[in-house]
C-alpha cells in the first residue's frame, strides 16, 4: 500500500533537499556585509518598534491591498482558460464582463491618485 505513495514521497525529499540546498549556497557565496541599516527591520513604511499610537501613512497598505485586489483576478483567468473551450462563448463575455468591471476599478484608482507615491 505504501509503494503506491513513494514518488510522493521521493518528491518531497528532493523539494526540501533543493530548499537546503539553495539556502546554504546562499548563505556561503553571498557577501556577508551587515551593516545597521541591513540589519533593521522594515515591513510596513515605518519603524516596527515605536509607539502604538503614532500617526503613519495609509498609502502602503492602500497599495498592498490593490496589489492583492488586481493579483487575485489571475486566480479566476487562469481556471477560465483551462475551460473556455468546453463552455463556449457565454464563458467568453462573462470573462470580458469581470475583466471590464476590473478595467473600471483600475481607471477609477488611477484617476483619485490611489497609485501615487508621495
Amino acid at each position: 500500500m505504501l509503494s503506491s505513495f513513494y514518488p510522493a514521497f521521493i518528491f518531497l525529499l528532493v523539494s526540501f533537499l533543493t530548499g537546503i540546498l539553495f539556502v546554504t549556497l546562499g548563505y556561503i557565496l553571498g557577501p556577508q556585509e551587515p551593516t545597521k541599516i541591513k540589519e533593521e527591520a522594515f515591513e510596513c513604511g515605518f519603524e516596527a518598534f515605536e509607539d502604538a499610537r503614532m500617526e503613519f501613512d495609509v498609502q502602503y497598505y492602500l497599495v498592498a491591498i490593490l496589489f492583492i485586489l488586481f493579483d487575485l483576478e489571475v486566480a479566476f483567468i487562469f481556471p477560465w482558460a483551462l475551460v473556455f473551450k468546453e463552455m463556449g462563448i457565454w464563458a467568453f463575455w462573462v470573462m470580458f464582463i469581470f475583466l471590464a468591471i476590473l478595467t473600471l476599478g483600475f481607471i477609477y484608482e488611477w484617476k483619485k491618485g490611489a497609485l501615487e507615491w508621495e
